[in-house]
């Protein structure tokens, strides 16, 4: 799948929320779509799902890190989810290397 198709397909309720201008979420959304597709075929594997999961879990995380770094009034705050996002980032990329 490549991003432009994969935007073409998203809901407007989605596209119509502000924290959609953000690129890195759009980015971040995209990630967890192509993991849960990578997911799909290594979890027939049954050794491979508790490392699937937590494949699933640190890729969902990024946006939702994001998504409520967005939300919060103080940068400080703001700061502090982004960071989490970047871990989960960094996570989700370790778990790629280890399957």
């Amino acid at each position: 799948m490549k991003y432009r198709e994969w935007i073409n397909e998203i809901p407007e309720e989605l596209t119509a929320d502000p924290l959609w201008n953000m690129n890195v979420y759009r980015y971040s959304l995209f990630l967890s779509d192509i993991a849960w597709n990578d997911i799909s075929e290594l979890a027939q594997n049954k050794i491979l799902i508790s490392s699937c999961d937590q494949l699933y879990r640190s890729a969902g995380s990024v946006s939702a890190n994001i998504a409520e770094g967005y939300s919060r009034k103080s940068k400080l705050d703001q700061a502090r989810f982004y960071e989490y996002a970047l871990g989960s980032a960094r996570e989700c990329r370790g778990w790629y290397f280890k399957m």
